[in-house]
């Protein structure tokens, strides 16, 4: 259906939906649309469209979908400052962008990110939110160039990715500021001119604002720009030391999300990353396992067997034996109490980890090469214990040395099912 705006409008487009440009001119967050292109706004997603001069649109809009004519702009003068301030700086720039759940940091990354890119930069993006991640799957810190204005950093793929395997970085603060650190490091030694790295919105408390100064320490930004609505970021604000630190403007226009919402757009990128994917069996005589109690000890010697057998009652499926920990698989039929596995944590002197065969199957997998980099996600699909192979669903075609276990659990739509810790490795 067509529709004419006058210009100095702003077009509130909340997904699912499409936008084709018919005539005149419209930008989203400095991205200009081009005549006849098609903007596609994902459901749970809202993009601000600024009307430059009077334009005709072809709308599409998807169940629940809408589009709201507000005579707001879509850029608080806050944002243009502090980006004019940001790209005088002297390159190469970074930019750690810090805020709350739903306080536009995606929104301000873009448009900085085209701010950049239109100033002709080599210009970059990290994007470290795990629970909302748009390059990269959810549960990733992922990476990538920008050579031309985006409208939504959904359409940038990873080129790079770190595999965290959840998605709130409160259970995994070393290894998201470990693995952004790494892919800081190689967009830097790429030559970049401006990196702009965005980041989680757990911000409330003693620990998420002792986790946010500890990033900024290691990642030596040039600049912090804060999104506050009101004072809940104090005490990160406090803890930034010897750091420029911009505070703007969090829009008003932003609509908050619902929890089912931000699952529903990690389905989309769980999808979207798993696109092609085919049945695959991978071998642990041939590949290794990281953040994993399965495939990092060895088999017990007859004697022990014999021992542990007895004091759990029944003969385990599969065993293994690291230095401080056993990990025992029982058949789907079998189970133990919680006394003859004290029982056994007593004999044996360490700690036992007991789970039922099936347990495994939904988690969520990073894969990696023989040179680390990280290839794509796959999910678990099941364990041969016997033969100790991998069922894994993925498009990765590439050889792949390494698995990498999560604690996300998917069911075959790609929907979150819970969190599972079957392999963690907090028992090594």
């Amino acid at each position: 259906m067509k529709h004419v705006f006058k210009k100095g409008k702003t077009l509130l487009v909340d997904g699912p939906a499409s936008v084709s440009l018919l005539s005149g001119k419209i930008s989203v967050l400095g991205a200009p649309l081009h005549i006849s292109e098609k903007l596609v706004v994902r459901e749970g997603k809202r993009l601000p469209l600024w009307v430059k001069k009077r334009v005709t649109l072809e709308l599409m809009l998807g169940e629940g979908a809408s589009v709201n004519e507000v005579d707001e702009g879509t850029v608080p003068s806050s944002w243009d400052d502090a980006a004019k301030e940001l790209l005088s700086l002297k390159k190469p720039v970074t930019v750690l962008v810090v805020g709350g759940m739903d306080s536009g940091k995606t929104s301000f990354c873009t448009f900085l990110v085209n701010e950049a890119v239109m100033k002709k930069w080599r210009t970059s993006v990290i994007d470290a939110d795990l629970g909302q991640s748009d390059v990269g799957p959810p549960s990733t810190v992922g990476f990538n160039f920008v050579g031309e204005p985006v409208k939504d950093l959904f359409d940038i793929d990873a080129q790079d990715a770190v595999f965290v395997g959840s998605t709130s970085p409160s259970g995994a603060i070393n290894k998201v500021i470990e693995g952004l650190t790494q892919l800081k490091d190689r967009v830097m030694e790429a030559g970049v001119d401006f990196l702009v790295i965005n980041t989680d919105g757990w911000v409330e408390g003693e620990e998420a604002a002792a986790y946010k100064n500890r990033l900024a320490v290691k990642v030596g930004p040039s600049a912090v720009v804060v999104m506050q609505r009101g004072n809940e970021l104090t005490q990160i604000l406090d803890a930034l030391h010897g750091v420029k630190v911009f505070v703007i403007d969090s829009p008003q226009l932003i609509q908050p999300r619902s929890r089912e919402k931000r699952k529903l757009l990690r389905e989309l990128s769980y999808k979207k990353y798993l696109k092609g994917a085919k049945m695959q069996s991978f071998s642990l005589s041939w590949i290794k396992v990281k953040d994993s109690l399965f495939g990092a000890g060895g088999s017990l010697p007859r004697k022990r067997l014999k021992t542990l057998m007895n004091l759990l009652g029944t003969r385990p499926v599969y065993y293994e034996e690291t230095v401080t920990a056993i990990l025992v698989v029982l058949s789907k039929s079998k189970a133990v109490t919680e006394e003859q596995i004290k029982d056994v944590e007593e004999y044996f002197g360490k700690r036992v980890k007991v789970i039922r065969e099936g347990d495994e199957e939904g988690l969520l997998l990073g894969l990696k090469d023989e040179e680390d980099k990280f290839l794509g996600i796959g999910i678990l699909h099941g364990v041969d214990y016997k033969r100790r192979t991998l069922k894994v669903y993925t498009p990765v075609s590439e050889k792949v040395s390494m698995l990498c276990f999560g604690q996300i659990k998917l069911d075959k739509n790609c929907r979150e099912i819970g969190l599972s810790t079957v392999y963690s490795n907090y028992l090594l």
